[in-house]
């Protein structure tokens, strides 16, 4: 049987913490950003971890 592959799509978004949990950036962040305040862009740039509801999903497609 050969080996379980990685989503590549879920590999470039998902990173794995030193604890096993996992992070993701947030969305909206690339264009239209005029309309957005400072404070909103800001909190955007910061890195966040996935919900738990979200994380056995994930987890399959990242094979671990």
């Amino acid at each position: 049987m050969p080996k379980m592959k990685t989503k590549s799509s879920a590999k470039k978004r998902f990173t794995f913490t030193g604890s096993g949990k996992i992070k993701r950036k947030h969305a909206f962040k690339s264009h239209i950003l005029t309309k957005k305040s400072k404070k909103r862009k800001r909190n955007l740039t910061y890195s966040a971890i996935i919900d738990p509801a979200d994380e056995k999903r994930i987890r399959s497609l990242l094979r671990s």
